[in-house]
């Protein structure tokens, strides 16, 4: 994930959201490369974000919501998952050409909205979210 796309991501996440919100964009070994805190975003929203893209990028799957799937139920496989996994909506992938290049997380809101302005801006910043979404 370049720093120019990173930065079109926050500002698609940020302009796009109907509250405030927190949006972090990891690259593909879930380092980060931009982030923002909106203006009234509950202080946890920053982490929640963090852990949503670190998941995005990182795990099996190309969404949270796919990895919370996957384990629902399996308790075993589900204990033993990185500490920093997060199952929260919000977490979603970022492809450039068919290639993992990052994740986007975003919390504040609903989750299925989390994860629309993820999606939504990974598009905006000329990437591609993961098949389906």
């Amino acid at each position: 994930m370049r720093h120019e796309q990173a930065l079109a991501v926050v500002r698609s996440v940020v302009d796009g959201a109907h509250g405030p919100v927190s949006v972090v964009v990891v690259d593909d070994h879930g380092e980060l490369v931009a982030a923002a805190v909106m203006d009234g975003a509950p202080r946890d929203t920053r982490l929640n974000a963090e852990r949503k893209a670190y998941t995005a990028a990182r795990s099996d799957q190309t969404t949270t919501r796919a990895l919370a799937e996957k384990v629902r139920d399996q308790p075993a496989e589900l204990a033993s998952f990185d500490p920093n996994f997060s199952f929260f909506l919000g977490g979603v992938a970022a492809f450039a050409g068919g290639v993992r290049v990052g994740a986007v997380g975003v919390s504040g809101l609903a989750g299925a909205e989390d994860e629309q302005l993820a999606t939504a801006a990974i598009r905006a910043a000329g990437l591609e979210p993961p098949a389906g979404l």
